[in-house]
């Protein structure tokens, strides 16, 4: 039985206490033992163990869940599971982002549901086999689902997409390991059905689903059969015959070349494992469209598009560090998307360019999308390390802080109509999301703008990036819920998720009162960080966030409790493998930029990776107390394959050893005291 999630926090060292006129930090948010940061993570109970390869689920109750996985031409939703009575529980809901309906909209990607019905019939001498008993599930890339059909006789289906066709490879293998032999019989698998022409931007789809053997066979002892399901969906004059077989080999080499570029090493192996799967699904759902590469979140809804901050602010900053080709293609190519929208008659660049870069949606203004873009297109250009590319993306960036400032009040902050979250909460007319994202923006751009030679440029983004903080502590600062941190706008009485916004951009005067209030009950849930106290509304985006801030303002011990948990939460707990986008909002949705937000707590919070060069950058890797090493290797950014470690001295547990090793460098050895970040030039 799980123990209520409050009744377990009250069994834990206190972090703070607080009552209606004042928050007070307690000593433990100053330094926490081993067990404390484990503490919290260890009140869970895993449905899922980790494995050599990912994680596994020995089914012992009933319980379903769903998974999302995307090549560049399809995606599909896994609904998986088993009922009341332990049978085997199959839906593939499968999007064709290229395939688009009418009106070609923002949602218009074709989606087909195939239930488990839509299967090759499997007869054992004779007799139908009409339920598998449901015994274990893997993930590692692939979804796997092994059943029992008769004693001794199993079925085993390995679910995965094409990582460049339009089609969802189902490998099933009947497995005899009984002693005696078994006549099996395949059925033949021949699905179709047709679009109706009017409903489809380019016409009539196939949609189909085929198997590649049928016919009758002897299994004996020890022997077993498999036969390949094809879901594929095709427009007129696009080929429809694949080998799925060499399909499923595709994918299992794209999953494995992923593990070999930005590899976390450290003592804990949920959040080594959560990173890898994070890094999969970031780089996974990008899209060949007509357009040009899109990265696109995914969840059944958002395909061949992108937008301001899935895209510009939350992934592409993180697909340098990745080394990913189509990744870094498609951070660019959206970038190229915005540009196109800068003019002069002062209006916003659109929220989202939809329907394969053919339309746009901006259907809650100005979110402060410009913030949005300069920062991650500044961030991107200093991490990709490539002069001309970023040439070519400096006017976007000028362009958009310009804008950013068209829009300053009188009292020097910038006011945007909205902000990420399209006025599901109240922003007001100016907020802090923007406000903090314009300050970074003018910190990176700054960099960006030194290294290209334009110093009089840098040193006024400078300026203003220090005259923004200081109006951003005098319009937001307040005190909110008795707590000294930050309103989210004007007349905002309600603590907010994103109050840890300036740790992540490396503003802390009011850091403890802050952290508290974001620990608090007000915030904190078993889920993560609510958005707005008193509502149960969470967004992953920002719990992450917070994460990354957290790490960043140096509280390492009382961030990695946290991230413990959430971590072990995600991977191993209920709905798995994932970062997740929002509850209840889409069921919590496997979108794909929050996963790199689960990176970027990472390589920029835990290791405080900060690019100011095309070859230079801060670092701040603030071990654990309990650990006394890890590693983030070869990194691809900055173009160049490094390494960077840190360890404690075996004399000092105060003093530090960070390793650099480069492709390009010989080896250094940078002593440190743990305290402020330190530049490293390759």
């Amino acid at each position: 039985m799980k123990r209520n999630f409050y009744t377990i926090l009250a069994t834990l060292p206190i972090l703070f206490a607080c009552n209606s006129k004042q928050a007070v930090i307690a000593p433990a948010l100053k330094s926490q033992s081993k067990s404390e940061i484990t503490s919290l993570a260890n009140t869970l109970d895993n449905r899922w163990q980790q494995t050599e390869q990912g994680i596994t689920w020995q089914v012992q109750d009933i319980h379903e869940d769903h998974i999302e996985m995307s090549g560049e031409q399809v995606s599909a939703i896994i609904y998986y599971g088993n009922d009341d009575k332990g049978r085997l529980t199959l839906k593939r809901k499968i999007v064709w982002p290229m395939l688009r309906t009418i009106p070609n909209d923002t949602h218009a990607s074709y989606i087909h549901d195939f239930d488990l019905s839509i299967t090759p019939t499997i007869s054992l001498n004779g007799q139908e086999v009409e339920h598998e008993l449901l015994t274990q599930v893997d993930i590692n890339g692939t979804l796997t689902l092994k059943s029992t059909i008769k004693a001794g006789i199993t079925i085993t289906r390995t679910l995965a997409p094409s990582p460049t066709k339009p089609l969802v490879i189902e490998q099933i293998t009947i497995k005899n390991d009984a002693k005696s032999a078994v006549n099996v019989s395949l059925g033949s698998l021949s699905y179709q059905h047709n679009t109706p022409a009017e409903q489809g931007v380019y016409g009539s789809y196939k949609v189909q689903a085929t198997s590649d053997k049928s016919g009758d066979y002897v299994l004996s002892s020890g022997k077993g059969i498999t036969v390949n399901v094809d879901y594929k969906a095709t427009k007129k004059g696009q080929v429809a015959h694949f080998n799925s077989a060499q399909e499923l080999l595709a994918r299992e080499a794209y999953v494995d070349g992923l593990k070999s570029n930005l590899q976390l090493v450290t003592p804990d192996p949920v959040i080594n494992q959560m990173f890898e799967f994070a890094k999969l699904r970031s780089a996974e759902s990008i899209f060949r469209t007509k357009g040009g590469l899109m990265h696109g979140p995914g969840g059944g809804r958002y395909y061949a598009a992108i937008w301001a901050n899935d895209q510009a602010e939350y992934i592409n900053p993180f697909f340098p560090f990745l080394g990913d080709i189509n990744g870094n293609e498609s951070a660019i190519n959206s970038f190229y998307h915005f540009a196109r929208f800068m003019n002069d008659q002062g209006k916003y660049i659109p929220s989202s360019i939809i329907a394969e870069g053919t339309d746009i949606w901006d259907g809650a203004g100005d979110r402060g999308d410009c913030a949005m873009i300069a920062y991650g297109a500044s961030r991107f250009a200093l991490a990709y390390g490539d002069k001309a590319q970023a040439t070519e993306l400096l006017p976007l960036i000028n362009w958009c802080i310009d804008y950013s400032f068209m829009q300053e009040t009188q009292d020097g902050v910038i006011a945007s109509d909205s902000d990420e979250l399209e006025g599901r909460f109240p922003a007001g007319d100016v907020n802090l999301s923007t406000n903090m994202l314009t300050y970074g923006s003018l910190i990176s751009a700054s960099y960006l703008h030194q290294e290209l030679g334009h110093f009089d440029t840098a040193k006024q983004y400078e300026t203003k990036a220090v005259i923004l903080a200081k109006n951003i502590e005098k319009y937001f600062g307040a005190n909110v819920q008795g707590y000294e941190t930050y309103q989210y706008y004007q007349g905002n009485e309600k603590l907010r998720a994103w109050i840890a916004l300036p740790f992540t951009f490396g503003i802390f005067e009011r850091k403890e009162q802050t952290l508290a209030a974001l620990l608090s009950e007000h915030l904190w849930s078993e889920d993560g960080i609510y958005s707005e106290a008193g509502n149960k509304t969470f967004w992953d985006r920002a719990t992450l966030y917070a994460f990354r801030g957290i790490f960043n303002a140096k509280e390492t011990d009382t961030a990695m409790r946290y991230f413990k948990y959430y971590s072990r939460k995600r991977l191993l707990g209920e709905h798995v493998p994932y970062a997740v986008e929002a509850w209840p909002e889409g069921n919590q949705r496997h979108l794909s930029a929050e996963s790199a937000l689960y990176a970027r707590a990472i390589t920029e919070g835990l290791f405080g990776i900060e690019p100011i060069a095309f070859n230079a950058f801060y670092v701040a890797p603030y071990l654990p107390s309990s650990w006394n090493e890890m590693c983030l290797n070869s990194i691809r950014a900055f173009s160049n394959n490094f390494d960077i470690c840190v360890k404690r001295d075996a004399n000092n547990a105060e003093a530090f050893q960070i390793i650099i090793q480069s492709q390009n460098t010989q080896v250094q050895h940078i002593s440190w005291d743990g305290n402020s970040p330190i530049k490293v030039t390759l």
